[in-house]
């Protein structure tokens, strides 16, 4: 019989991916760099560009809009993944591949609209938070007349609405949740999946080392099948407003570029979502224990 698993407040996993986000964002900058470059650069020419023109404190460009877009988007997506698991889970049963799919689809098309919302700023950010991410690390590449200039992601996000109205609150809302689908359904299902496989195959007990193996795997698996909506949504969302919509931006890019530029910057991506997978599961893991040391002595 499969254990029953005992439920964690919905919060958590958004606090383990803001952990994780603040220990991986210069590769994200080194990730959206690489994307929104008109040429062809390499992960070396890209760090020595952004060293060059603003130091060390240039590789955290946009932080505060990275872990404005976790404390939403991954707040959702992780907790209604576990939600839903709950509610479809049966006693003494594991969920089948399929139904994890299912869980972890609809759980992250939640993700990417609570990004772009029909009401006012409640469940705002992740979206949004990705469209400010991606202009403030692209920013110092750009010409000064067509910088934005945000100082941070809640500046970022008075500026958006004050200079091109609430309509660009839902700017990249489809490769967005698209995305955020695809990410949930590859990085949380395989997560599950190669950690399951460990422990029935007695591989690994439950620990440390069982977690970042199979986060490694998560990650690995999560960067090739994201790869081709996360350049997609970054071209996007760093267009000018009123730009070219995906599917216009996506023709004409394949037209210039050929079929490789959908992978473009898979290394940097990577090494950046890796490392980022790895921290972020380490950390829940870490942060559910100490939930039951908590409980346990009350």
């Amino acid at each position: 019989m499969a254990p029953q698993q005992p439920k964690y407040p919905f919060w958590v996993g958004g606090a383990a991916a803001s952990m994780a986000a603040c220990c991986t964002h210069p590769l994200d900058v080194m990730r959206v760099r690489m994307q929104t470059s008109a040429q062809k650069t390499t992960f070396v020419h890209a760090v020595r560009d952004v060293l060059h023109q603003s130091g060390v404190r240039g590789l955290y460009t946009g932080l505060t809009a990275s872990v404005f877009r976790q404390m939403t988007y991954s707040v959702t997506r992780l907790g209604a993944y576990d939600a839903l698991k709950a509610m479809m889970s049966q006693p003494g049963k594991k969920l089948s591949m399929g139904e994890l799919v299912v869980c972890a689809s609809a759980a992250g098309a939640l993700g990417g609209l609570a990004g772009n919302p029909a009401a006012p700023i409640k469940g705002c950010a992740n979206g949004i938070s990705d469209i400010i991410l991606v202009r403030m690390v692209a920013d110092p590449t750009k010409p000064p007349e067509q910088r934005v200039g945000y100082r941070n992601a809640l500046h970022g996000l008075y500026r958006m609405v004050k200079d091109e109205g609430g309509a660009s609150l839902f700017r990249g809302l489809a490769p967005n949740t698209i995305r955020a689908i695809l990410m949930n359904s590859s990085q949380l299902v395989s997560y599950d999946f190669f950690k399951d496989l460990l422990l029935t195959h007695n591989l690994l007990s439950d620990g440390m080392p069982l977690h970042l193996v199979s986060s490694a795997a998560a990650g690995t698996v999560a960067t090739t099948i994201c790869a081709p909506a996360d350049v997609v949504k970054s071209r996007v969302m760093n267009a000018k407003p009123g730009g070219q919509g995906p599917v216009a931006l996506l023709a004409e890019n394949f037209k210039k570029e050929g079929p490789r530029f959908l992978f473009r910057g898979w290394l940097p991506a990577w090494i950046r979502l890796t490392p980022n997978t790895i921290c972020m599961f380490v950390f829940l893991e870490q942060l559910r224990k100490t939930i039951d040391m908590v409980r346990a002595k009350q």
